[in-house]
């Protein structure tokens, strides 16, 4: 499906990287580690690299890594990219600083838990979890992301989710997304940072 939506010219969530995750540069340094979830054509995971960390980005579109490649060229920007479904990812233990996940709402609740399972497990301890998604409110403005509700996020679920970390913003709010034409339009948006405790308990 991914292949075939990736399959024309134009980059469907646009080029330019998402508006949420631009605003966390602040909590960035040159030199970290980070993996790119699901990166699609890669806008972000070429931002990441371009603010100088060392990046690893992995979906399992080939067209759309393909595509992520020629854009990185185009920016200088270096990024590890990897051909893989998100069901048959590693997610080494401890290996990143900083694990960014950008509307990765096509996975049902038992597959998502998974997910953030493993987004916490490959986290070093004191590393950020970056992470933008839907709220359920968006079925009604239909301006992206999936059409089953079970697939979006609300603060409860994130609450729980993410319990074991700290969370250092949770906001809810409504706002216009111009990401191409995949992300176009008013939108029920949801924004998570998440710290995991540099220590265990």
């Amino acid at each position: 499906m991914w292949d075939q939506r990736y399959s024309g010219s134009d980059y469907v969530f646009g080029v330019d990287p998402n508006r949420f995750l631009t605003s966390c540069a602040h909590l960035l340094e040159p030199g970290q580690s980070a993996l790119a979830v699901a990166d699609g054509e890669g806008r972000n995971s070429v931002w990441l690299a371009s603010e100088g960390l060392n990046v690893t980005a992995f979906d399992a579109s080939e067209i759309g890594l393909s595509k992520a490649g020629r854009l990185a060229a185009q920016k200088g920007a270096t990024v590890d990219y990897r051909l893989s479904r998100i069901e048959d990812w590693e997610w080494p233990a401890e290996r990143f600083d900083v694990v960014v996940a950008i509307f990765i709402q096509f996975a049902a609740p038992e597959l998502r838990s998974v997910i953030f399972e493993g987004m916490k497990h490959t986290l070093k301890r004191g590393g950020l979890i970056l992470m933008e998604g839907y709220r359920p409110e968006q079925l009604a403005y239909a301006t992206g992301g999936p059409s089953q509700r079970e697939h979006l996020y609300t603060r409860e679920l994130l609450e729980e989710a993410f319990s074991d970390f700290d969370i250092l913003q949770l906001t809810e709010y409504d706002g216009e997304l111009h990401e191409g034409q995949g992300h176009l339009g008013m939108s029920a948006l949801i924004d998570l940072v998440a710290r995991k405790p540099s220590h265990r308990s």
